[in-house]
């Protein structure tokens, strides 16, 4: 069982090779929804410092519809946005939930919070802050729900 973190057309490699790194730490898989702002290659792998990627467990996937075709959304499906209204410590995740997370620079199309507004969350901050780093928004929710799933047991 993992916790799976879902990169939706992430724009920065750096981001997303932190991610990796946090993937791997936390015993998660990593899914990169196309188009990618850049590309994975073992000459960008290396010029980014990511030599643990062989342990990361990932997929990449020609775009969301694809995705959804194999993971249909439901109730373990949770979709991370500045626009939600509910905070991820009202959340209730399991072993085999999915975060997803949108690109740095636009996040989440609304559509996708609006067809599901029930599992569209927010990470809480001071008012006047536009938003945090990706990485660092996947970090603090990957290990609340790797706490809340008591997946740190398994390590």
């Amino acid at each position: 069982m993992m916790i799976n973190i879902v990169l939706i057309e992430p724009r920065i490699p750096q981001n997303t090779g932190n991610i990796g790194r946090l993937c791997v730490a936390g015993n998660a898989r990593l899914h990169l929804v196309h188009p990618l702002g850049f590309f994975i290659d073992e000459k960008s792998l290396k010029r980014a410092g990511m030599d643990y990627w062989e342990k990361l467990q990932f997929t990449e996937w020609e775009n969301a519809e694809h995705f959804w075709e194999a993971h249909p959304i439901d109730k373990n499906h949770f979709f991370l946005s500045t626009k939600a209204k509910k905070s991820y410590y009202e959340a209730d995740f399991n072993d085999e939930c999915f975060l997803y997370f949108g690109r740095e620079d636009a996040g989440l199309d609304e559509n996708i919070l609006i067809q599901n507004p029930q599992q569209s969350l927010k990470i809480p901050m001071t008012q006047g802050t536009r938003s945090i780093n990706l990485a660092t928004a996947v970090g603090a929710v990957l290990y609340e729900a790797i706490r809340q799933t008591k997946n740190y047991l398994k390590f």
